[in-house]
């Protein structure tokens, strides 16, 4: 698929069938997400996948999917039978510009004008939605409403922080977000030549 395509039919999904995506898609897709951009190649962001369909209704109980299905959407948390939950590890990043290459001359970290971790998970989490949209798939994300009891359930060390949940499937018909609405920014208000004026 061209990647203009792959960009242009990637939207957040909420529902899918119950066909099963194969393990080689699966792989391509983790494949994809680790080649992201990371600050000093720290590499700090890992995957949680998950297919056990008892383990994808806690996960999505922990994404608030009862809210989602009281707004007239279906249990696509749930329902998908694929679920990666991305994490991203701050403590990998400090740890990595403590390194000889990285430290300053005065033997202190650099100041992080924004948290990299975030940026780099964020990266992480494009590349998964367009390798599954180039895998004839499709794929929403839902933002975790209880950190703790996710990290307990899954088992994620305290230093490391699950940044959401991205359900993954065939596509469904599904109600789209009332948010869509809104419409795109026009460019003129968004793209900004040479300074913000």
């Amino acid at each position: 698929m061209e990647f203009s395509e792959v960009i242009r039919k990637r939207r957040m999904v909420r529902n899918f069938t119950d066909q099963p995506i194969s393990i080689a898609a699966l792989e391509r897709i983790l494949a994809a997400a680790r080649r992201g951009p990371s600050a000093g190649f720290t590499q700090g962001q890992d995957f949680i996948v998950i297919q056990d369909p008892q383990l994808r209704a806690s996960v999505a109980e922990l994404c608030g999917e009862a809210g989602y299905v009281e707004m007239g959407y279906d249990p696509f948390i749930s329902r998908a039978p694929v679920l990666i939950i991305p994490c991203t590890s701050e403590a990998a990043y400090h740890k990595r510009y403590h390194e000889p290459d990285k430290i300053s001359d005065d033997g202190s970290e650099i100041e992080w004008p924004v948290p990299f971790w975030f940026m780099d998970g964020g990266c992480a989490v494009m590349l998964i939605l367009l390798a599954v949209v180039n895998e004839d798939l499709a794929a929403g994300f839902a933002g975790i409403q209880d950190t703790e009891r996710m990290r307990n359930l899954l088992h994620i060390p305290q230093e490391v922080t699950p940044l959401g949940v991205i359900p993954i499937g065939h596509p469904a018909p599904d109600k789209p977000s009332t948010s869509l609405k809104r419409g795109h920014r026009p460019e003129k208000q968004v793209v900004h030549w040479e300074d913000w004026l």
